[in-house]
């Protein structure tokens, strides 16, 4: 039994035992392996995400938490080569980290014959119109928008005049000049899109009260109109 295979098995014991676990013993004889040849394979299924737990208590074993658990993926190589590419895209963007984590997720389940093969297509597969902006969205900001608080922040417009701003963070916009992002202005009482590029000095306050949403504005008329701001 390759790898794989094994690891498939694996999981499926697993998922036949929960909520109960198994011991490393008892799945070594299962699947006629030695018990460090398990160990290895639940590390190396922990270190893809799944959520394998050991138990230390009188019983012992591996438990799976089957409510986290989804069933496993066996992608090919042009499969692969295309969740790769789409995500390469990425670069950049706030979810560049996860995409790549998920990425190794996904790859983690595949025959290593596949897994090279698949890393051969890609290298071979390049963008033929030239790269944008790659600015990179500070952490604040995404903490902003993750936990809906307030930035302040200094911003430099296109005049180069300065201000500090108090907004409450919308969204996020990609544009030829690189990400923007979409908030109500406190100071202009509006909705405005601030280039990050020109955005220094950030700062994460208090708990926003107000629904800010992309798609609504108060009045009910639809999409707030987006401004450069100033």
């Amino acid at each position: 039994m390759n790898r794989t295979d094994r690891q498939f098995a694996l999981v499926e014991e697993l998922q036949a035992a929960a909520p109960q676990p198994r011991a490393a013993r008892w799945l070594a004889d299962r699947l006629n392996v030695s018990i460090r040849t398990i160990e290895r394979d639940l590390a190396a299924l922990q270190r893809s995400g799944l959520p394998v737990y050991g138990d230390r208590g009188r019983r012992g074993g591996y438990v799976l938490d089957k409510e986290r658990t989804l069933p496993l993926l066996n992608m090919t190589p042009d499969e692969a080569v295309a969740i790769s590419v789409a995500l390469r895209e990425l670069r950049g963007a706030p979810f560049e980290a996860a995409a790549r984590t998920v990425l190794d997720k996904l790859t983690s389940m595949m025959a290593e014959q596949d897994v090279v093969t698949a890393e051969k297509l890609v290298d071979r597969v390049r963008p033929v119109t030239a790269a944008g902006p790659r600015s990179a969205v500070p952490k604040q900001v995404q903490r902003a928008l993750d936990t809906g608080r307030v930035l302040r922040l200094h911003y430099r417009d296109r005049y180069e005049h300065e201000t500090w701003r108090t907004v409450e963070p919308m969204g996020l916009l990609h544009g030829p000049r690189g990400w923007y992002l979409l908030a109500w202005c406190r100071l202009r009482d509006a909705p405005r899109g601030f280039l990050l590029d020109r955005v220094s000095g950030l700062e994460v306050g208090e708990e926003v009260k107000v629904d800010r949403r992309v798609d609504r504005d108060p009045s009910g008329a639809g999409a707030p109109a987006l401004r450069k701001a100033g």
